[in-house]
C-alpha cells in the first residue's frame, strides 16, 4: 500500500494527497483530501491572510469542501492529474481571495479501482509574479504575446478587439466567442467584440441584451463562486449551473449552449466585463484554461487603459454640467471644417441661442437653480438636435453646428426650439442662425448667427424688462 504520508512529508511545498471517485462513464463523484503535509494542515488550520479560508481542524479523508468553497477548476485539475495521469500547472487568482496561487498536480500509481490519487501542491504568493505567470508551453506563450502586440499596436481598438476575439475563438475551437463590457453605474451592457464558427447557429449577443440579461450578467460573479473563472464542460458541470444560477442556465440551454467557460475582465480590481467561448473543445479544456488566465490579465489591463482614455476624452470634450459638447470641441470641430477634413464640402448651418435670463435667476434664487436652468436649457436643445451638435459655447450661451442644414432647415429648427422651451419652467432662448452652401465658409455663417442671435435678445429685452 503506498505510503501517502511518506511522500507528502518528503516536499517542503505545501503538499497534500487528493483522491478522485469515478463512477459510470468515467464521472467524478467524491474529492478528497487524504492526507497533507505539516505545511499544507498549517495552511488550513491556520490559514493565511487573505486566502479568506476559515480555519478549520484538519481530518484526512475528508471531502476537500470540509474546507473550502467548491471549485470547479480545481475539480478539474485534480482530475486530469489523478484520473487522466496528467501533469497539470496553473497560477490563479481566486476571485473570493486576495492572494495568488502557484499550483502543481501530479498524478500517482497506482489507482485503487475506482479510486484514483493525485498530488496536490501549491506556493501562496501576495502579488502576481510574472514568472510564473508566464511558465506556459511556448505555443500558448505564443499566442497571448501576439494579442498583447496586436493591442499595443493599434489604432483603432474596438476592431483590433475583433481580430483578438477571433483568435481566441479558433484556440477554444468554439460555436461563439464574445466580449461584453458592463456599465454597473448605468446599468449597461456593450458588446465589443464577438466572433462565430461556420456552421453555428447560435445567435448575436444583441439579440440577447436587456434588462433582464443584465440582471444575469450580474449574477455571475456569484455563479463563479470565487474562482477566477468557470469551467462547463459537459451536462454534469451544467447541473452545477443550474443549482447555482437556474435563471442563467435556462438562458444558456435556449441558446443551445452546451459548454462555456466565462473569465471576468478586470483592471485594478475593478469589474469591466466578461469573456466567453460557448459550445468550446472540451478536450482542450486545460490548454485554454492556461491560455486564457495570462490572456485576460492583459486585455483586462489594455482594456483598462483604453476605456481611461475614452473617459479623459469625454471630460476633455463634455461641458460636465449640461452633457453637451464644450466650447474646445466647438473651436476644434470649425476648425476641421475649414481645413476641409469634411470630404463633403456641403452646406453647414449654425444656430446660437443664448439663454435669456440666468444672471438674474443665479442672483434672486442662487447658483443651485441657475445650473438646473442650464441643464433644462440643454435638455430642451437635445429635443431637438443630437447631442453631438450642441456645444455650450460660454455660461449663458450655446450653439448647434449641424452639416448639411439649408436655411429653410434652420429656420424649422428655431421654431422647434421656441416650442420645446415652453415646456421648461424659465428656458428661454435668443435665438440667431444661418446657412452657408459650403462648408468651408462656416466662419461667415457663425458671424451672421451671432449678429441675428443677439438682434433677437434686443427684442425680447424690449419685453421683458423685469430682466434689464
Amino acid at each position: 500500500m503506498t505510503d501517502f504520508q511518506a511522500m507528502v512529508d518528503h516536499l517542503a511545498a505545501m503538499s497534500c494527497v487528493i483522491s478522485v471517485e469515478t463512477t459510470e462513464n468515467s464521472r467524478t463523484g467524491i474529492f478528497r483530501i487524504v492526507t497533507g503535509n505539516e505545511a499544507y494542515i498549517r495552511s488550513i488550520e491556520q490559514p493565511v491572510p487573505g486566502t479568506n479560508i476559515t480555519p478549520n481542524k484538519f481530518v484526512p479523508n475528508q471531502e476537500y469542501t470540509k474546507f473550502v468553497e467548491r471549485d470547479l477548476n480545481f475539480e478539474d485539475a485534480c482530475y486530469q492529474a489523478a484520473v487522466l495521469k496528467k501533469s497539470v500547472h496553473s497560477y490563479a487568482h481566486p476571485e473570493r481571495m486576495e492572494v495568488w496561487f502557484n499550483m502543481s498536480f501530479l498524478p500517482i500509481l497506482p489507482d485503487d479501482g475506482n479510486i484514483h490519487y493525485c498530488i496536490y501542491m501549491m506556493e501562496i504568493n501576495q502579488q502576481a509574479d510574472s514568472k510564473s505567470m508566464s511558465s506556459i508551453s511556448s505555443h500558448l506563450a505564443s499566442a497571448v504575446l501576439e494579442t498583447s502586440i496586436k493591442l499595443r499596436g493599434t489604432t483603432d481598438f474596438t476592431a483590433t478587439m475583433g481580430d483578438v476575439i477571433g483568435d481566441i475563438r479558433d484556440l477554444c475551437d468554439a460555436e461563439h466567442c464574445c466580449i461584453l463590457l458592463v456599465d454597473e453605474i448605468k446599468k449597461e451592457l456593450t458588446v465589443l467584440g464577438e466572433a462565430f464558427s461556420a456552421y453555428t447557429s447560435l445567435l448575436p449577443m444583441a439579440h440577447y441584451i436587456d434588462d433582464e440579461f443584465f440582471k444575469i450578467a450580474m449574477s455571475w460573479e456569484d455563479t463563479i463562486a470565487g474562482s477566477n473563472c468557470l469551467i462547463v464542460k459537459n451536462e454534469t458541470d451544467m447541473e452545477i449551473v443550474k443549482e447555482r444560477n437556474p435563471v442563467w442556465y435556462e438562458s444558456l440551454m435556449g441558446a443551445g449552449a452546451k459548454s462555456i467557460v466565462l473569465f471576468p475582465l478586470k483592471s485594478q480590481e475593478r469589474l469591466l466585463g466578461y469573456m466567453w467561448a460557448i459550445n468550446f473543445n472540451a478536450e482542450k479544456a486545460l490548454e485554454i484554461k492556461e491560455t486564457l488566465e495570462l490572456a485576460t490579465f492583459i486585455l483586462g489591463s489594455e482594456l483598462g487603459n483604453h476605456l481611461l482614455v475614452d473617459r479623459l476624452k469625454l471630460l476633455s470634450s463634455r461641458d460636465m454640467l449640461t452633457g453637451v459638447m464644450n466650447r474646445n470641441e466647438m473651436n476644434n470641430f470649425v476648425d476641421g471644417i475649414c481645413e476641409g477634413n469634411e470630404n463633403e464640402p456641403g452646406p453647414v448651418g449654425v444656430i446660437f441661442a443664448d439663454l435669456n435670463g440666468l444672471k438674474e435667476v443665479n442672483d434672486l434664487l442662487g447658483h443651485s437653480t441657475g445650473d438646473c436652468l442650464l441643464k433644462d436649457a440643454a435638455s430642451a436643445l437635445r429635443r431637438v438636435f443630437n447631442e453631438e451638435n450642441i456645444y455650450r459655447a460660454g455660461g449663458d450661451e450655446f450653439s448647434v453646428i449641424v452639416l448639411g442644414m439649408t436655411e429653410q432647415d434652420i429656420n424649422q429648427k428655431i421654431q422647434e426650439i421656441r416650442n420645446v422651451s415652453q415646456d421648461y419652467d424659465l428656458v428661454s432662448f435668443s435665438l440667431g442662425g444661418s446657412s452657408v452652401d459650403n462648408a468651408k465658409d462656416i466662419r461667415q455663417a457663425l458671424r451672421q448667427a451671432d449678429e441675428r442671435m443677439y438682434e433677437d435678445k434686443r427684442k425680447y429685452y424690449e419685453t421683458h424688462n423685469k430682466y434689464r
